[in-house]
């Protein structure tokens, strides 16, 4: 059985097209970051110096017509790949109510039309709204009181990303919130806080799915396995980012069992593509049978085919 190929995990606001960004930056008369021509000339950057590439393309982000094209350039890559799916994250909360620069129907609109445009070329695609975690969990109150009022039904999950400064603990009220309401529970853990961080979203978070977890440690992993928590695994991205975690542990996380997938995080940052994570995998010695069960978990575990 061939599975979908799927990019289970990408930002909206990290996903524009290079070529996009430079032409609004042109015509709004600013200029470019250097971490984002660092970023995309293929260097690797402080984690302070991503968010200053990540927030400058956010900006941009103040129109209907800019969020339906940050998702259509998130369809275009993919599909360009074979691709048939995305798993998209958003926070409409730092766009809408934390910056101010567009309306939240405006957000949710752009988001309907690029995903709407998306399914009409047979890629399908939801939304997993976006806290930050080291804003606290009083802002991921504040976030959900922004959206679960008049939910749109593409949104199928929640999740904290960010730097990993609040214990998932705290968090744990805010991850139950949004249970409730009918959402799934993911959680940027072990990317730039420690390995601890995974187990802690699992055990006391009760988070469904892990972003990153790349510093986990061996128990941690048998944890994951035996629960069957998905992890999404963003190799361009965990090496621009974690360049310190060396060799990359996904050979040992999909060897001990982890349902390990691949995502492309910030693709417009950061660039790659499912074709280039593949290969990034196939480089950690890898063989066929292991990129068949990366592309098997990656359609099985994502939201957006659920």
């Amino acid at each position: 059985m061939i599975h979908p190929l799927v990019d289970r995990h990408t930002h909206l606001e990290g996903a524009l097209d290079p070529a996009w960004v430079r032409a609004e930056a042109e015509r709004r008369g600013l200029a470019l970051p250097d971490p984002l021509e660092a970023l995309w000339s293929g260097a690797s950057v402080p984690f302070e110096g991503f968010i200053e590439a990540f927030l400058f393309g956010a900006a941009l982000l103040d129109s209907r017509e800019a969020v339906r094209a940050a998702v259509g350039a998130v369809a275009g890559r993919t599909r360009a790949c074979g691709g048939s799916g995305f798993d998209l994250w958003a926070s409409p909360h730092f766009l809408v109510a934390h910056r101010g620069q567009i309306s939240l129907d405006a957000f949710w609109r752009g988001l309907e039309d690029g995903l709407a445009e998306a399914a009409a070329q047979g890629v399908r695609g939801c939304v997993v709204v976006d806290a930050v975690n080291h804003f606290g969990p009083k802002h991921g109150h504040s976030v959900l009181n922004l959206v679960l009022p008049e939910l749109p039904p593409f949104v199928k999950g929640f999740s904290t990303g960010g730097l990993e400064g609040t214990p998932f603990r705290d968090w744990a009220p805010v991850f139950e919130r949004a249970r409730s309401a009918g959402l799934r529970i993911a959680a940027h853990a072990g990317e730039n806080g420690p390995g601890s961080n995974v187990r802690e979203a699992v055990l006391e978070g009760g988070v469904a799915r892990i972003v990153h977890g790349i510093r986990a440690d061996g128990a941690t992993l048998e944890l994951l396995a035996e629960r069957g928590i998905s992890v999404d695994i963003c190799p361009t991205s965990n090496r621009a980012l974690a360049a310190d975690v060396v060799p990359h542990p996904l050979p040992r996380m999909l060897a001990a069992g982890v349902r390990c997938a691949l995502g492309t995080d910030d693709p417009g940052v950061a660039p790659c593509d499912l074709g280039t994570e593949a290969a990034a995998a196939r480089a950690m010695g890898l063989d066929a049978t292991a990129l068949e069960t990366l592309r098997r978990n990656g359609a099985e575990d994502a939201w957006c085919l659920a």
